[in-house]
């Protein structure tokens, strides 16, 4: 009988993580993850620095360990399961602000920021959201076809958003687009990474400082108030302004040009989007892109600060948990047919955005531009296509968050 590798002394059984998505397959997690599965919900995997954290697996073991505060979301314990290799030293887990912290400084500082992003606030943006979508539709169709509906619409657009919240100078997209890619990349070198982060952190320090000169009506401005109070360091708001920055383009802009990929495979699905007169369907339809899809396919990290119980296993203080949302969200016990795309399917209770106190803050902003990109993106181009095979197109097996590197289309 083969047992399953979870036993300290079968330490040749223990797969290699990550495994690499099929190409054949581009949207579905590693077979060889979902192998794992099959295991239980809760198995070890080889990390690149040879240790064997935890994998979880299943749904509900998930939900109950992401609130689990004896789960520490600090990346400076020795055994926090860190997705790329780091640079020596000391590792800060207020590099990226509160995101790397734990209750309750993770609370204090995440509180000085959620006002901007509840769901009143998101929706009295909603307008001026679609005017930009409609904006950067015209100018696509005004230019060259084909074209990179990357460029043309998916990073622009929440590059836009996220620099009008935050009151950073659009115009410097370029910049903060450039160095943002190589915190995201699994393959740049510590050195790149580090490079890049100072780079990000420069320019939102200087900004910061420009704040706390001539204070304006954004984020950046309040968290220069928070400076003068003496509730936050200039440090820590300039962190707290790489951590907004990144997080705010990055995903979304891979879920519009996934979704978008997704959609045009499935034409069916696509016209339910496209002909929807009741905003309750495109609400489904994001929920279950944002299920099937599970842009953020290296796992949410954690460490255990004491043992933990959890489906028959025990998770010892000081060692690594990863908990893969692609596949809680592809969970059978959860949703049937998991494996199916169904844009009128309750998938409400998928884990994209995480769970517990470190569930994503800007979540209410992401599912608001993606409800108005993709039904305008396919009632003004309804004849939109791909202009490249599916097998041409080149994902991004080599990153942090899953998407595609350009995305051509026709109509």
């Amino acid at each position: 009988m083969t047992t399953s590798p979870v036993a300290d002394d079968a330490s040749a059984e223990i797969p290699a993580f990550p495994q690499p998505r099929a190409a054949v397959c581009p949207f579905d997690p590693s077979p060889e993850l979902r192998g794992l599965a099959s295991w239980g919900p809760l198995t070890r995997v080889r990390s690149w620095n040879d240790s064997t954290p935890w994998v979880v697996t299943g749904h509900a073991e998930q939900k109950t360990l992401l609130s689990d505060p004896r789960l520490s979301a600090d990346f400076s314990h020795p055994g926090f399961p860190s997705p790329v290799p780091h640079t020596g030293g000391e590792r800060r887990s207020t590099d990226l602000s509160f995101v790397g912290m734990d209750d309750p400084e993770h609370a204090r500082l995440r509180r000085m920021v959620s006002g901007a992003f509840t769901i009143k606030r998101v929706e009295a943006m909603r307008p001026v959201v679609q005017e930009m979508v409609d904006d950067f539709i015209t100018r696509m169709l005004a230019g060259p076809n084909p074209a990179d509906l990357g460029q043309a619409l998916a990073l622009p657009l929440p590059s836009l958003v996220i620099s009008e919240l935050l009151g950073v100078p659009y115009e410097d997209h370029e910049f903060f687009q450039t160095n943002s890619k190589v915190l995201v990349s699994a393959v740049a070198t510590p050195e790149e990474r580090a490079a890049a982060h100072t780079n990000l952190y420069g320019y939102l320090d200087q900004l910061v400082g420009e704040k706390l000169a001539r204070p304006g009506d954004d984020l950046l401005s309040g968290l220069a108030q928070q400076i003068t109070a003496g509730e936050l360091t200039r440090r820590g708001a300039a962190a707290m302004g790489v951590l907004l920055l990144l997080g705010g383009h990055e995903t979304t802009a891979n879920m519009i040009t996934m979704g978008t990929l997704l959609l045009l495979q499935h034409p069916e699905q696509l016209a339910r989007v496209r002909e929807a007169d009741d905003p309750k369907v495109i609400v489904s339809a994001v929920e279950e892109l944002l299920r099937y899809l599970s842009v953020v396919h290296l796992g949410r990290r954690r460490t255990a600060l004491e043992d933990i119980e959890v489906a028959g296993r025990t998770i010892r203080t000081g060692e690594g948990v990863i908990l893969l949302g692609e596949l809680a969200n592809r969970d059978p016990a959860v949703f049937p047919d998991p494996d199916r795309l169904d844009i009128g399917r309750d998938a409400r209770h998928h884990q994209a955005f995480g769970v517990g106190t470190h569930h994503c803050l800007g979540q209410p902003l992401a599912r608001m531009e993606l409800q108005v990109v993709y039904p305008t993106l396919f009632r003004r181009v309804p004849t939109l296509r791909m202009a490249a095979d599916l097998a041409d197109i080149p994902f991004k097996y080599d990153a942090v968050i899953y998407g595609v590197y350009e995305l051509p289309v026709t109509w």
